[in-house]
């Protein structure tokens, strides 16, 4: 399972557990980058966190073409692990800045 033949041969043997990590190492990655992005930000806040959404969004559309994955994961990585995301980034940065999380 280190190249994508190795990967697409072996896809019939993963579970959807298998697809935890991959999927939640893409919302974290655009949860923390539009939280970063947008709680640093001195204006244009959603601009970022959507920009940054987008970003990753572009990178799982590519790697849905170039890495073998069942269709279902494909369609819940792309509807959920990316502009939802940004959406929950922005709204923690905008809570911090607010000082309603401490």
């Amino acid at each position: 399972m280190t190249s994508a033949e190795g990967l697409s041969a072996s896809m019939h043997l993963l579970r959807p557990m298998h697809f935890l990590m991959p999927f939640t190492a893409h919302a974290a990655g655009t949860l923390v980058g539009a939280l970063v992005g947008s709680a640093i930000a001195v204006s244009h806040r959603l601009v970022i966190a959507y920009a940054i959404g987008i970003v990753f969004l572009g990178g799982g559309i590519a790697a849905s073409f170039m890495i073998p994955a069942p269709t279902w994961f494909v369609v819940l990585d792309l509807a959920v692990a990316y502009l939802p995301m940004a959406h929950l980034g922005l709204f923690i940065a905008n809570r911090l800045r607010r000082g309603a999380i401490t």
